[in-house]
Parts: C-alpha cells; sequence; structure tokens
C-alpha cells in the first residue's frame, strides 16, 4: 500500500510539473512559428489598410449620392454638367470658336 501511496503522491508531483514543462516549450514554439504572432500582425495590419480603404470607399460614395440628389433636385447642376463635361449649349446661343493665338 505504501507503493500505490509513493505513486499516487509521485503522479500528483509530476503531472502538474510535466505540464507546465510542455507549456513552456510548446508556447513559444506556436507563438512563434509562421502560423502564429507573424501571421496575426500581418493580418492585423491588413484589416487596417482595409478599413482605411473601406473608409475611403464609404466617403466617396457619400459624395457620388450627394452629386445624385443634387442632380434630381436641382436643374441648375444637370445644364452646368452639360455645359463644362458635354459641351452642349442652348438653341438660342451662338457659338463663337477662336483659333489656337500664334
Amino acid at each position: 500500500m505504501s507503493e500505490d501511496f509513493s505513486l499516487s503522491d509521485f503522479v500528483q508531483r509530476a503531472l502538474p510539473l510535466a505540464i507546465l514543462g510542455i507549456a513552456l516549450i510548446g508556447a513559444p514554439l506556436l507563438i512563434f512559428e509562421p502560423e502564429g504572432l507573424p501571421r496575426m500582425r500581418s493580418l492585423s495590419k491588413e484589416l487596417a489598410q482595409v478599413r482605411a480603404e473601406n473608409a475611403e470607399l464609404t466617403r466617396d460614395v457619400s459624395k457620388l449620392r450627394a452629386e445624385v440628389r443634387e442632380l434630381r433636385d436641382d436643374p441648375a447642376a444637370v445644364e452646368r454638367i452639360a455645359r463644362g463635361k458635354l459641351g452642349l449649349v442652348r438653341k438660342s446661343e451662338v457659338v463663337f470658336q477662336f483659333g489656337k493665338p500664334r
């Protein structure tokens, strides 16, 4: 019976030490392997870039929505774009074209 007690006592003391030893060796290996901490850092950088790009795209969408709203509600805006970007004129207007200066 004293052998069982000493074996049980040994297991009770050695098992936590063995688990601690495995954890002390295994944790750094898992952290510093390519799929560990370096991967997490690169994913964090990528996430920050994606969030910045998403914020920029959100600003662009807001600007485009405002432009659509303006074109829908303001006839002067439609005329401004027709004149500026498309080069259109009214039927009652006369267009003068000048040559390039020499």
